[in-house]
């Protein structure tokens, strides 16, 4: 297989959200109020942020995998329930551990985002606190309430012991309120949806009603490529690898209706990576593909042809120039 050029299209960055539109200061007499605002979801890598997003937003928009540092960009996910609009950012998971060019960005990304909310949920995996979670914790800015969302409560034995845990807890921080859950309970869901509606404030929706997020699908096909390799090489691959898009294009399919034909590369830092990726006869690669372009058909609603190419780009972490090349802030 042949490479390709060198991919030159960044992933697109995220904006902020548009100013509202034709909204009148003065909601008419008797008019339901609207609310809307952005709730940050926090934590160390690996707890749960993502899973919990996409619960959030009904519709998966943001990629999981056991792989820490799977989520790398500012992903944001609307939701919109009665008079009220929730805008949730997900954030990388904050790193301590190495300082590389590429996570000096994912931390830009997680700082970034705290002083501009309404809200933060500091997720931390029920009745554990590690140096990790303390290090996102002082990050947190002096007058935003923040809820304490005790995630994975599905997998404590023993709820009895929460209760030492949650003092220890409100020491810490001075959180407006604690709520254990599951991100995977849907009941949990919809009562976290209940508790952060009062902190939002009154004025118009920054989205239509329908919309799930702000990212496009460009980008969402490089996240979900991303998501399968991770998955799909386990722990062997490290998380340096990433997947840029080379060619995304549109065009109308009597027979699909809509057809969608995309070309990434998958970058890796060695040899032995590539090797890997490709796997045994290129099943591995083969496999990826398949898996990615079966997900992104059902997200687009679309026949999806995809093309994967593996380069090597050894050291591409630690060089700020190409980190901001490939799409990262």
């Amino acid at each position: 297989m042949t490479e390709p050029t060198e991919p030159t299209e960044p992933t697109e960055p995220i904006e902020q959200p548009p100013e509202p539109a034709g909204a009148s200061a003065d909601p008419a007499p008797g008019a339901p109020v609207q609310r809307c605002g952005m709730l940050a979801i926090v934590g160390k890598p690996n707890v749960g942020k993502s899973t919990l997003l996409n619960a959030l937003v009904g519709q998966k928009i943001s990629i999981t995998s056991r792989k820490a540092q799977t989520t790398r960009h500012r992903i944001t996910g609307i939701r919109t329930v009665g008079e009220a609009q929730f805008v949730f950012v997900d954030t990388p998971g904050f790193q301590t551990r190495h300082g590389s060019a590429l996570n000096r960005s994912l931390n830009k990304a997680v700082t970034s985002v705290l002083g501009d909310v309404d809200l933060v949920l500091f997720v931390v995996e029920a009745g554990s606190f590690a140096l990790a979670d303390a290090k996102v914790l002082s990050l947190l800015k002096p007058g935003i309430p923040a809820l304490l969302v005790a995630n994975k409560l599905d997998q404590v034995n023993r709820r009895g012991e929460l209760a030492p845990w949650l003092r220890d807890m409100q020491q810490r921080h001075d959180f407006a309120e604690f709520v254990p859950m599951s991100a995977k309970n849907p009941k949990d869901v919809e009562r976290l949806f209940g508790i952060c509606g009062k902190y939002l404030p009154e004025q118009p929706w920054w989205y239509a009603e329908d919309e799930l997020t702000d990212r496009s699908e460009k980008f969402l096909a490089s996240e979900i490529v991303r998501e399968k390799l991770f998955r799909l090489t386990g722990d062997e691959l490290p998380y340096t690898s990433t997947v840029i898009i080379d060619k995304f294009g549109e065009e109308p399919s009597p027979k699909h209706g809509r057809m969608v034909k995309i070309a990434a590369t998958i970058v890796v830092e060695r040899d032995g990576h590539k090797a890997m990726v490709i796997g045994e006869g290129g099943e591995r690669l083969k496999r990826i593909g398949t898996e990615a372009r079966q997900e992104l058909e059902k997200l687009m609603g679309a026949k999806v042809f995809l093309e994967l190419w593996v380069k090597v780009r050894s050291g591409w972490a630690d060089d700020e120039a190409r980190v901001r090349s490939f799409g990262y802030e």
